[in-house]
Order: structure tokens, then C-alpha cells, then sequence
């Protein structure tokens, strides 16, 4: 439970070395928490695009919902971490996964030319 902890404090604030080091080393790399939030999600949502780029080389599933249906991508569509958004959907994450959706969130936030980047505009 101490190391589970210590893995999403490291997606939380970053630390893309260290967590890359404990996947690499055999943590699972779409681990998630009690709210199903993965490494991934955390560190999507703290504006680390460094860390997500890193998980996403790694075989994290960019369109892989926690326990509320939300989605990394949602999540960065709120916080408006256009760099993060850019990782996720290089690596093909789907605007349109989960509940709200990207695409839900951009339009109920009025970001006209999010939608447009998600061609439904």
C-alpha cells in the first residue's frame, strides 16, 4: 500500500524518471487507485506531459475511464493542459471516450476551437 501511494504522489507531482523506472522495473503501467484513476490519469490531470508522454511509451491506454467514466483527455480539456491534450491524442486517444466526453466537456466550457480540433465543430 506504501509504494502503491508513493507511485501516484510520483504521477501527481511529475516525477517522470522515478515512475518510469518502477514501470520499467515491473509496476503495472495502467495501476490505478480506490477511484480507478490510473498513473496516467493523475499525471495527466497535474499537467505533467513529460510524465504522460513517458507512461504512454510505455503501454498506458490513453482512453482508459476511472470509476466516474472520465477520461485522461476530459480530464485535460477542463484543466486546459493544451501540451498533455496534444500527448494524448498523438498517441490515439479518442475525443469522444467517456462520460462527459472531451468533446462533452469543450462544448460545456464553450472551447469552440477544442471542438474544432476534435472535428465536431
Amino acid at each position: 500500500m506504501e509504494l502503491a501511494t508513493r507511485l501516484f504522489g510520483l504521477a501527481r507531482s511529475g516525477e517522470t524518471e522515478a515512475l518510469a523506472a518502477y514501470v520499467d522495473a515491473g509496476v503495472p503501467v495502467n495501476l490505478a487507485n480506490d477511484k480507478g484513476d490510473t498513473l496516467l490519469m493523475l499525471a495527466a490531470y497535474h499537467g505533467h506531459p513529460a510524465t504522460v508522454r513517458a507512461l504512454l511509451e510505455r503501454g498506458a491506454e490513453p482512453d482508459r475511464p476511472n470509476d466516474r467514466h472520465q477520461t485522461p483527455l476530459a480530464g485535460v480539456v477542463f484543466k486546459g493542459e493544451d501540451e498533455v491534450m496534444e500527448a494524448l491524442l498523438a498517441a490515439g486517444a479518442d475525443p469522444r471516450a467517456g462520460s462527459p466526453s472531451a468533446v462533452d466537456t469543450a462544448a460545456i466550457f464553450g472551447k469552440h476551437d477544442l471542438l474544432a480540433r476534435f472535428g465536431a465543430a
